[in-house]
């Protein structure tokens, strides 16, 4: 059978335009955008282009868009950042316990550093606990961080009314699963991180959209690039990758997440009919994940043996995964050692058709079924 990619919330197959797009401007286009000659000018027109389109997919002012690297960087920015601009205000950090490990660790890293973090629980279908939220607020609390959508799971974040209940407390959201598939236009927190390659645009390249009237210092100094927020080259080829891809993905988000829901009903009833299944992703998630634990099996197992028939799939989150160490999320959901073993993320994307589900669902039963038999449960 033909390849099946199932991974994409890992990352995207890039659009061929955004490949073109790319090719284009390194053959021809690769002027320093800071360089005071012809070659430079028509660089910095496509950094302005690029930042225009991302800008607006947020309906926000250009001058509030930074590139970086993706959204490690950025997540790192904001929370190293605004923890050395407050801490006169205060040293509490508000996130939730199933953030991706770019928060995590930076918060790890940050309460080394005398800062006081605290990460609000989750109940079984992966929602933060928002009274318990509120009941930590104080004066100290320079920060809150919680996730636009969850990466494992595809829990979709009460975002909005998080912001509402802040208080005095900056708001940032890590929007990477959720830019270009959820709708993130008016987005009013202060600030949003996001990656070009969950997009179907490239790796290497994401953005950081930060509120005017909110102060941030920069994470790494240098040559002043991006009006002094984010220092070196730009990346011009991931700008114009990045900025295709949002291109052609987000005028068409409700049309994409009606397709992809259709694939993603069509994929949980076939994975309930193979029988003893627990769906870990609750009913209103985003569509563009499904995470189900399969009794009596090893997820990482049926990983290896979807992958030798060319059907590729996780076990949870990419940046996590060479870690010899269980899922934090489905831990902080309340599932038992065994639900976890036996988890598997299908990620889905608008490349994807419902030939290619049903063909997965075959493998998998199948894969399920023999494992069983062996009896190592």
């Amino acid at each position: 059978m033909k390849e099946v990619y199932l991974d994409n919330s890992a990352t995207t197959k890039p659009f061929e335009d955004v490949v073109c797009a790319m090719e284009e401007t390194l053959d021809f286009l690769y002027g320093n955008p800071s360089s005071l000659h012809t070659k430079g000018f028509e660089s910095e027109r496509l950094l302005k282009k690029s930042r225009k389109i991302i800008a607006n997919s947020l309906g926000k002012k250009e001058s509030t868009i930074t590139f970086n690297s993706g959204g490690t960087e950025g997540d790192n920015n904001v929370l190293q950042c605004v923890a050395r601009d407050r801490r006169r205000v205060g040293k509490t950090i508000i996130t939730t316990q199933v953030e991706h490990p770019a928060i995590l660790e930076t918060c790890k890293f940050l309460e080394k550093e005398g800062f006081n973090i605290i990460k609000v629980s989750v109940d079984e279908y992966c929602n933060p606990n928002l009274d318990e939220l509120q009941s930590y607020l104080s004066k100290d609390v320079i920060l809150i961080s919680a996730m636009a959508v969850n990466n494992e799971v595809g829990t979709i974040f009460p975002i909005k009314k998080i912001n509402e209940i802040k208080g005095d407390a900056l708001f940032h959201s890590d929007a990477v699963q959720a830019y270009g598939k959820l709708d993130m236009n008016g987005f009013e927190g202060d600030f949003l991180t996001a990656s070009g390659h969950k997009i179907h645009g490239p790796k290497g390249i994401g953005f950081l959209y930060k509120k005017s009237a909110v102060r941030l210092s920069p994470l790494i100094y240098g040559g002043n690039q991006e009006s002094g927020y984010r220092s070196g080259t730009e990346n011009v080829p991931g700008i114009v990758g990045m900025a295709k891809a949002t291109e052609l993905i987000v005028p068409n988000i409700q049309e994409n997440y009606e397709k992809v829901k259709m694939l993603w009903r069509r994929l949980k009833k076939g994975v309930i009919d193979i029988g003893d299944v627990i769906i870990n992703s609750p009913d209103n998630c985003t569509p563009y994940i499904l995470n189900a634990s399969f009794m009596g099996t090893r997820g990482e197992v049926i990983l290896h043996r979807l992958e030798s028939k060319g059907i590729f799939v996780s076990t949870g989150s990419a940046c996590s995964s060479n870690k010899n160490s269980k899922s934090h999320v489905l831990k902080a959901m309340g599932k038992t050692d065994k639900e976890i073993e036996g988890a598997i993320r299908f990620s889905l994307s608008i490349q994807n058709t419902a030939e290619e589900i049903d063909a997965v669902l075959t493998v998998l039963e199948d894969a399920v079924k023999k494992f069983r038999k062996l009896g190592s449960f």
